[in-house]
């Protein structure tokens, strides 16, 4: 009777070792094959990225979905901590907007990246030699986490930014890295959480994409959270002065975070709406 189950055992065995083999292998081919796709006529662009993780050359690029392209060579910027990505993309699609963003993605869960580019709106379009300026890095687990809590992915600022400080009296979670939104469109990034030993404070150091500089200089700056437990972020509340923000600027109006338990305490302190109207209403 054991030599029976032990043989079924052995069995079973090799046929789940010769199914992942043989998924393994067409998980492969498929790869390749997909990187190895010829196009006819070509022109090549540039894009810098912080961080390329897995991406490999011959690596399709694609635009809304569809092979447009694929990675011609992946190299370090000359002084630079940041890899230039050389796309080679068919003269077909010769009208990219300048101010396309090229973001790499991930094949399904645990596929090959590809590079993908969405379509800006700028009238110029990208020409032969030309650089895509923005870009959004390959992501990891940590950063994907922390969109799926609602902190929103920070464009890349490669094309260069300009930095205004801000005093907050409460920071909660803030921390470097997180994104500044102008009318819920990420504009930039926060550089810097530190605490200020003299005006024992929280000096926030904001940076700025360069195409955002018309931000008038009496806005408003303040902490708030995506969602009801996500992330923080600083957003800019656009104010009326002709005089903008510059480099190295002070933004004065700030509204620090709030805190959940200052919350609950305010809401259990003034009561609801509906309980102010029943106090009003009683009889004596």
């Amino acid at each position: 009777m054991s030599q029976p189950r032990s043989s079924y055992a052995v069995g079973t065995g090799l046929f789940i070792v010769l199914g992942f083999a043989a998924l393994a292998y067409l998980a492969t081919q498929t790869s390749s094959v997909a990187n190895n796709v010829r196009q006819g006529d070509s022109y090549d662009v540039s894009a810098q990225f912080t961080n390329i993780g897995q991406l490999k050359e011959r690596a399709p690029v694609k635009i809304a979905g569809v092979r447009v392209g694929q990675v011609q060579s992946i190299t370090l910027a000359p002084g630079r901590d940041a890899a230039e990505v050389k796309l080679s993309i068919d003269k077909r699609y010769d009208h990219i907007p300048q101010d396309s963003v090229a973001t790499i993605f991930t094949s399904g869960l645990l596929g090959d990246q590809y590079v993908g580019i969405d379509y800006g709106s700028a009238k110029q379009m990208v020409a032969a030699g030309g650089t895509l300026a923005r870009t959004k890095s390959s992501q990891p687990l940590e950063e994907m986490l922390g969109k799926f809590f609602g902190a929103g992915g920070v464009v890349d600022n490669i094309g260069g930014s300009y930095t205004v400080k801000a005093d907050f009296t409460n920071v909660g979670a803030l921390s470097a890295g997180a994104p500044v939104k102008m009318a819920g469109v990420v504009i930039g990034s926060v550089q810097s959480v530190r605490a200020d030993p003299t005006k024992l404070n929280a000096e926030v150091i904001l940076a700025i994409d360069k195409r955002y500089d018309q931000i008038p200089d009496d806005s408003a700056a303040a902490v708030f959270t995506s969602g009801l437990i996500g992330s923080q972020y600083v957003a800019i509340q656009p104010g009326g002065s002709p005089d903008v923000l510059k480099n190295g600027d002070e933004m004065i109006l700030t509204q620090s975070a709030m805190q959940l338990e200052d919350l609950i305490g305010k809401f259990l302190v003034n009561g609801s709406p509906s309980d102010k109207k029943d106090a009003g209403s009683g009889k004596q």
